[in-house]
């Protein structure tokens, strides 16, 4: 009888122990990061979250895995980056790290971000530096090879979408999620061939153009009305990525910008300019795949920020005059 005694006290002091060690939440109360290295095994896990205070014993960690292996679902623990901010169970920290539930910084890129956009805004999110991000889309190009074989940069190919990547993805890996990304779209847009290349330029033009996606279709059109007139297209936004390029863009547009010899200066060179000039949305994908009917060759703002369009240029200069005088 005291034998059965000794035993059931036994029995309680390891149930109490394994709701202490594997049930009762442990933990930072404040963001503390595990940075689990590819290859390392369950032991080395489990001591490196003990020593961040994730969780109070390696033993206890070890102990889950073991019963889940022996139950059949341990899986596989995966490597990466992890966020604990509130206490958590040794089984819920096991089922994370099995799971991969790894901690990933939201990348935010919005229609018509150019390539210098988008490295600046990996470089804010702490991804990585800009200009590794900017060599790495020069020496990528092999990514957009069947749509743009002469491309000096994945300009126009990175689809513009919220991602969401960690400290050890890579510029390369980042700038492949985007191209592919950007290939899912166009295929269901039906867009496809050779004509790839020449559309994503044209809807570069047509995404820095315009704010509003109902006036697309009809900027397109007046793209197009200028390219088969033999007009210069004359657009603004491409002579500022000619600076971009060069690295003078200051924010203003010089006089001497209007007539460098940059084949994306829109002014002095005729057509369109050897590649996109940002990375364009589907709003305006479409707009260059199917431009509106029009005889509009010339368009500006107005004072609410739409667009007035014009047929010829004496109208196209009265526009422009009711928006000066509309400015303060």
């Amino acid at each position: 009888m005291r034998a059965l005694k000794w035993m059931l006290l036994l029995l309680l002091l390891v149930a109490g122990g394994a709701v202490f060690y594997v049930l009762l939440p442990y933990g930072p109360t404040h963001e503390t990061f595990v940075d689990i290295a590819p290859g390392k095994g369950s032991a080395g896990i489990a001591a490196e979250l003990e020593k961040a205070g994730i969780v109070r014993s390696r033993y206890a960690f070890d102990a889950v895995r073991l019963v889940k292996e022996f139950s059949g679902h341990s899986g596989t623990l995966k490597a990466g980056e992890y966020k604990f901010d509130r206490p958590t169970s040794v089984l819920g920290v096991y089922d994370r790290i099995r799971r991969g539930d790894v901690f990933t910084i939201a990348l935010v890129v919005p229609e018509g971000y150019n390539l210098f956009d988008i490295a600046n805004a990996v470089q804010a999110a702490g991804l990585g530096s800009r200009d590794d991000f900017l060599k790495a889309a020069r020496a990528n190009v092999d990514l957009i090879q069947r749509w743009s074989p002469h491309a000096s940069s994945l300009e126009g190919y990175l689809f513009p979408d919220t991602y969401r990547f960690d400290h050890h993805t890579t510029p390369g890996l980042m700038l492949a999620t985007m191209v592919h990304r950007f290939g899912q779209e166009v295929r269901k847009l039906g867009l496809n061939g050779t004509d790839i290349g020449r559309t994503v330029t044209m809807a570069s033009l047509v995404e820095k153009e315009v704010r509003f996606d109902d006036e697309r279709a009809e900027v397109a059109s007046v793209f197009e009305n200028r390219l088969e007139a033999g007009m210069p297209l004359q657009t603004d936004p491409a002579v500022i990525y000619a600076s971009l390029l060069r690295g003078t863009w200051t924010g203003v547009i010089h006089q001497s910008e209007l007539h460098s010899d940059s084949a994306y200066n829109t002014y002095t060179h005729s057509g369109l300019p050897p590649g996109p000039i940002c990375n364009p949305g589907l709003a305006a994908l479409k707009a260059a795949m199917h431009p509106a009917q029009t005889d509009y060759l010339y368009f500006v703002a107005d004072a609410s920020g739409r667009t007035k369009f014009a047929k010829s240029l004496d109208e196209h200069n009265a526009n422009v005059a009711a928006y000066r005088k509309s400015q303060p």
